[in-house]
């Protein structure tokens, strides 16, 4: 069992229990899973940059992402249906808590001027952020690197408001700012 995963059954759930007052154990949120997706819109002109952001997002995440494909055909952006447009992966279970734990301990202090995350999460109990660059991260060999490339890493929780979900994740170590 990962630390994180420990940290979150002897203290975080604690924590949560004392400040929200639940009635029972199983109201207590939980992260679920953790989604990071790229898009990748050079794919149209650059065959190779689809291969090379499919390598960077394996390194990363752990494991192989699916490839998103376009549903509609929209000509201003000379976009055609089925066409290749972005990377997504899933992480459940001690792969979400290993990248959880060096997303927030490595990969959140390499961020250029960071002060934190901001406190808004989406209503839901979900929280979302973008990462300009994909060179903060350790696992990135930063020669192979032939382009920048910006990604999406969304946290789900079981979280029923947005100030449970900003806890569980705070206690569970997320830079935010102050």
């Amino acid at each position: 069992m990962s630390e994180l995963k420990k940290n979150y059954e002897k203290d975080v759930k604690d924590a949560l229990m004392k400040k929200f007052s639940y009635e029972n154990k199983m109201q207590i949120p939980a992260l679920k899973k953790i989604i990071i997706s790229m898009g990748v819109g050079e794919a149209l002109k650059d065959k190779n940059a689809m291969q090379d952001a499919m390598k960077e997002l394996t390194l990363l995440s752990g494991q192989k992402p699916i490839i998103m494909k376009a549903k509609n055909s929209i000509s201003n952006f000379k976009l055609r249906e089925e066409q290749e447009i972005g990377l997504k992966v899933t992480l459940r279970g001690k792969r979400m808590y290993d990248f959880m734990y060096r997303f927030t301990n490595i990969v959140s202090p390499r961020i250029r001027d960071f002060r934190g995350f901001r406190k808004k999460c989406d209503g839901r109990g979900n929280y979302s952020l973008g990462l300009d660059d994909q060179q903060v991260f350790p696992e990135v060999n930063l020669d192979e690197v032939k382009r920048d490339q910006g990604m999406n890493v969304t946290f789900v929780t079981s979280a029923q408001t947005d100030s449970e979900c900003f806890e569980l994740l705070k206690l569970m170590g997320m830079p935010y700012e102050r």
